[in-house]
């Protein structure tokens, strides 16, 4: 075993569970809203602290609801204002098949994909690592090329927009692109501005997690009935809803005064330096 392996397993193996599912909560605190990929983030700090077991994928995975709910805490005025108008108002109608024509493609080619992409790209620190350069160089490009925006309600977007924003969001399913990345360059490219191409994100994301979360929950049954892994997955979640909270405030900060060429350079950071580590694996 190389010296780096038998280092990670050593450390693996003398840290208590609820540790790690504090470390991963946070990282997906911290990166479920900003485009660096929160899944492709938590696999590579998985793979650096050495968890082999399949409960951390699902983890990973479930997680995320707890992320998604400090969306719908953050803008619950607008989100419910739109749930009880739905019968009288035109509009909420309008952003209630928004969300549902963006959130389609991903519910039928998810359904499609989903056991190979778990099962050949997800568990691939390579492949994340990759995908995270790659989507860094386009994100600092299309922040600087993308065409003048003519939206900026993310609430009233037209269909063939959000329909749009849907088909990019598909692209995210290879670990490593980013939901959030892909759906804001979808965004941006049909003259979206930035900021509302990054609140349409946080709304596409809850039927979109929601799923996934519904999904894995079925699929991992048995492994979830397990002593204590109910609990992990409950500190995970609050940790990741608490951190969710700040992260989606300060990223709208960031977006409003310098758009996203910091998440583009962030994204390659952290990918040139999982490649180094797999190199010297």
């Amino acid at each position: 075993m190389p010296p780096l392996s038998a280092f990670l397993a050593n450390w693996s193996a003398a840290v208590p569970d609820w540790v790690y599912a504090v470390i991963l909560g946070i990282i997906e605190g911290l990166t479920e809203f900003i485009p660096v990929s929160s899944t492709g983030m938590m696999l590579l700090a998985k793979e650096a602290m050495g968890l082999t077991d399949p409960f951390w994928n699902t983890f990973a995975v479930m997680i995320q609801l707890g992320a998604i709910l400090a969306v719908v805490v953050l803008y619950f005025q607008k989100l419910w204002g739109a749930v009880v108008t739905l019968p009288t108002r035109p509009e909420s109608r309008h952003f209630a098949l928004t969300i549902i024509v963006a959130f389609l493609p991903s519910v039928i080619l998810g359904l499609l994909l989903h056991d190979f992409i778990k099962a050949v790209l997800f568990d691939s620190p390579l492949v994340q690592c990759i995908s995270l350069v790659i989507g860094g160089v386009i994100l600092l490009f299309i922040d600087r090329k993308a065409p003048a925006p003519v939206h900026d309600d993310p609430m009233r977007l037209p269909l063939k927009t959000a329909l749009t924003i849907g088909l990019f969001q598909v692209l995210s399913m290879i670990p490593g692109t980013s939901r959030s990345g892909s759906t804001i360059v979808g965004g941006m490219l049909m003259r979206v501005e930035k900021r509302a191409a990054a609140e349409f994100t946080f709304f596409l994301a809850i039927p979109t997690m929601l799923g996934a979360f519904v999904l894995d929950a079925w699929e991992s049954r048995d492994q979830l009935a397990a002593a204590g892994r109910i609990e992990l997955l409950g500190i995970g979640f609050v940790t990741a809803f608490v951190v969710a909270v700040v992260v989606i405030k300060a990223m709208l900060a960031v977006v409003t005064r310098r758009g996203f060429a910091p998440f583009g350079w962030l994204r390659i950071a952290i990918g040139g330096l999982g490649l180094a580590i797999l190199a010297l694996s």
